[in-house]
């Protein structure tokens, strides 16, 4: 295998938080060696089907639940938070397309303890996620086929995505592009069904009606501490949209690249997520909704789908194959881009040969090393997962728990100080703009502060809090004596001078 390395990475005492010029960061072309082989279509499907899992197929249950029918309301508020937060890292990411994305942003914006910080807790989240994915795909599979361990389904499912991910970018792109049409296609038809059942166009069923809007408690069953619980329950389904920035560095044109994606995906987003959850509590009483059990699987077995189980055990089988393929990839190419500034083990920096930042779809430009440093800690959370999964495994979970929300304020800071900046010096990078900047964006960070703060008083999120908190203090010590070092490295070799 030959392997080419990229150009010197900034050493520790370099200046990483200095303002963008007129030409605030070069294209992802000239600052990586990393290959274009993802293609519109490929970043458009991404945006698309990245956050739609099994948190939505499954995990909405538990959300109804709590929340009754208002769940719809809950999902407004999460959605609008996400959709926030997407707009401002895609006008970043328009701007200065980079692999790093926001850990690059909050690098420039914040200094360098904040890239290294949201960087490294960012690859830990994916990592011990995709190991909660690979276990409950295998389990499905299991159920399949017997015959077959869990633990062999997982071995086989890690080998397939990292071979496609260490091949070729264009591979990872495929799978994610048919996954996501699947999951897309799975929502669309499940929309379909369900608005026909609502108005009695389905064989052998009536006119729903507002009955189970209203009835059982009414709209707000559990009034509004009920939405601020679904809220809680479902804000973490939107994570994922942030790996679309991280790919839009190997497209050819990054930055319209990201802009699309960005705007197709946010609107449908919120258009799958608050729109199946209408038709879900208005085809059925919330109180027949139960945590654990799809809500989806409920409503195509009460219009009379046959099979339902089975084909929503397919769907969300592929859902968490699409999001264990998507972990590993936003996973390898966030450490590339910590150790090409400086901040990961410089091993980590080559790349294979055959052709780096063009667009043959060859092998070229695959950050290898990377991939496999991403899998290897993958399947170390996998076998913790499997040993231990309500004790080593269960900590490490919660210790990524609330991770999401501080990479989200992180971005929010980010924007606040880079859009001023670049306004002041290099306005025409501005092709994507957040909204009326900068209140939205403070309001944003209020939300997600909000948040953090519900789930404190929240006795089963209060662990994830706890534990998030100490992990991101762990790193935030390790940036600082980063930075220390750096400084009397530096005031030594000015002293030597």
């Amino acid at each position: 295998m030959h392997e080419t390395p990229p150009p010197t990475p900034p050493g520790p005492s370099t200046p990483a938080a200095g303002p963008p010029s007129a030409a605030p960061a070069p294209s992802a072309a000239q600052a990586e060696p990393l290959a274009h082989g993802l293609k519109q279509r490929h970043l458009t499907m991404l945006g698309l089907g990245g956050v739609i899992g099994a948190g939505l197929f499954v995990g909405s249950g538990a959300g109804i639940a709590v929340a009754g029918p208002a769940i719809v309301v809950s999902y407004l508020i999460a959605g609008a938070l996400a959709m926030l937060v997407m707009r401002m890292l895609g006008e970043l990411s328009a701007a200065m397309p980079a692999s790093g994305s926001f850990s690059v942003h909050a690098e420039r914006a914040l200094g360098r303890w904040a890239g290294f910080s949201v960087g490294w807790l960012y690859w830990f989240l994916l990592v011990v996620v995709l190991a909660v994915e690979a276990t409950a795909a295998a389990q499905i599979a299991h159920g399949w086929v017997p015959a077959v361990e869990p633990w062999a389904w997982v071995l086989l499912f890690m080998v397939v995505f990292t071979v496609a991910n260490l091949t070729a970018v264009k591979n990872f792109g495929e799978f994610e592009f048919w996954f996501a049409s699947l999951k897309v296609g799975a929502i669309v038809v499940f929309l379909v069904l369900g608005g026909l059942a609502v108005f009695g166009l389905l064989p052998d069923t009536d006119p729903v009606g507002m009955t189970n809007l209203t009835g059982r408690g009414g709209f707000l069953p559990n009034g509004w501490s009920g939405v601020v619980s679904g809220v809680l329950t479902v804000v973490f389904a939107f994570g994922g949209l942030e790996v679309v920035t991280i790919a839009a560095a190997e497209t050819d044109d990054p930055a319209r690249a990201v802009g699309r994606a960005v705007r197709s995906a946010v609107v449908r987003i919120l258009f799958f997520y608050v729109g199946s959850m209408l038709v879900i509590v208005t085809v059925l009483p919330w109180t027949a909704q139960q945590a654990g059990l799809s809500p989806y699987v409920k409503v195509l077995d009460a219009i009379g789908v046959p099979s339902a189980g089975q084909i929503m055990n397919i769907v969300v089988f592929v859902a968490l194959l699409s999001a264990l393929n998507a972990n590993l990839y936003g996973s390898s190419r966030m450490v590339f881009s910590l150790a090409e500034r400086g901040e990961a083990p410089r091993g980590l920096l080559k790349v294979s040969g055959g052709g780096a930042g063009g667009s043959s779809g060859k092998a070229g430009g695959v950050p290898r090393r990377a991939v496999l440093a991403s899998v290897v800690f993958g399947f170390v959370s996998v076998l913790l997962n499997l040993l231990w999964p309500n004790t080593v495994f269960l900590y490490m979970l919660n210790s990524v728990g609330a991770v999401l929300l501080f990479v989200w304020a992180l971005i929010a800071a980010s924007q606040l100080r880079l859009r001023a900046r670049l306004e002041r010096e290099a306005p025409e990078a501005l092709s994507l703009r957040m909204w009326c900047f900068p209140y939205l964006t403070w309001l944003t960070l209020a939300g997600l502060l909000g948040v953090l703060v519900l789930m404190l008083t929240d006795d089963a999120a209060r662990p994830q809090v706890l534990w998030s908190a100490g992990a991101t203090a762990l790193v935030l010590l390790v940036a600082a004596g980063r930075e220390w070092r750096a400084r009397r490295a530096g005031a030594e070799g000015s002293g030597g001078t």
